[in-house]
């Protein structure tokens, strides 16, 4: 019988510390489900607990629910602590202990929390850079996702097809009055951004692309704008779900400059050594974890007005991995 999500019951002293962070349970639930390909693990205790937990947005909730769910089904006491505010936080949780799960992105922790300031070029080669530095901090990398939430840039469909280009190394080709670009402020200046991107790429800033042909918006409203032909390209996020809705071609990093950003299962070290079996569970999850499985979640949930764990379930169903009780 599946075990239900259970909540976190905590101790007044313990409840002060998490809200003084901003954090709290969960307060969602996840439904009920039955094996699938996932199996309850057969040499599990029956004591067997474990937390997962996630930051706030969207792709990270349906990545949490995943778990959730998958752990649940193996046979763990499952504490729900998604929604938690902030990578620095969740990061903490698990370098505690008080998590013992959590998908994070290599890139995010290569330059973020490990303070590299140069990404390594190469999805595996980065997750092994990560996965290799961060056991001395006692957490554990599981295998990555094909998942790459990272920068790209994207067309309307009309224009793609009007400029037939399918990826960035065509830019160069292009009329420079055709190299129009929609970009938020930060993407502009940064030293990772747009400026050494086009570098990268054979195109001199100025001489190449006008600064007129450079407009900034808020990340939010690039994504319209780029439909609505404001620009022939926009800055987006390569699992957004507003990429479906809008019907926006992303154009291929055919020479590998935007850092990889593989989403791959983390887990605190003493939990992975008591647990090795969790580890088994991810590895059959994170190969169907594609760009766009996640796309069409997060449309789902940011378009469509769904709940995380609903999308998550079902996407779920779909894989083979549990099955509606």
């Amino acid at each position: 019988m599946k075990r239900t999500s259970k909540l976190i019951a905590l101790s007044f002293a313990a409840l002060i510390g998490l809200t003084g962070c901003g954090l709290s349970p969960s307060t969602g639930t996840v439904p009920a489900s039955a094996p699938g390909s996932i199996q309850p693990l057969p040499d599990l205790p029956e004591t067997a607990k474990a937390t997962v937990t996630s930051k706030s947005f969207t792709e990270q909730l349906l990545l949490g629910k995943i778990t959730v769910i998958a752990l649940e089904t193996a046979g763990f006491d499952v504490t729900d602590l998604t929604n938690v505010p902030g990578s620095q936080p969740a990061r903490q949780l698990l370098l505690s202990g008080d998590a013992s799960a959590l998908w994070e992105y290599t890139g995010t922790a290569w330059l973020t929390y490990l303070g590299h300031e140069e990404p390594v070029t190469g999805e595996q080669a980065q997750w092994q850079a990560v996965h290799d530095e961060d056991v001395s901090n006692n957490i554990v990398w599981g295998e990555p996702a094909p998942l790459n939430n990272t920068y790209a840039l994207a067309m309307n469909r009309k224009n793609a097809d009007r400029l037939g280009v399918t990826k960035l190394s065509q830019l160069k080709e292009l009329d420079k009055e055709e190299l129009t670009f929609c970009v938020d402020p930060e993407f502009n200046s940064r030293r990772d951004g747009l400026t050494p991107m086009l570098e990268h790429y054979g195109i001199d800033r100025g001489k190449g692309v006008s600064e007129d042909n450079i407009g900034l918006y808020d990340v939010g409203a690039i994504y319209q704008a780029t439909a609505d032909g404001a620009c022939n390209f926009g800055e987006v996020f390569t699992t957004d779900g507003r990429i479906k809705a809008l019907d926006l071609t992303v154009l291929e990093d055919d020479l590998d400059y935007f850092p990889s950003y593989n989403a791959a299962p983390a887990f605190n070290g003493e939990f992975i050594r008591e647990f090795p079996q969790a580890m088994d569970v991810m590895e059959q999850i994170a190969p169907l974890l594609t760009d766009e499985a996640l796309m069409d979640m997060n449309y789902q949930v940011d378009v469509v007005g769904r709940e995380p764990s609903d999308v998550a379930f079902e996407w779920m169903v779909d894989q083979g991995l549990v099955t509606t009780p």
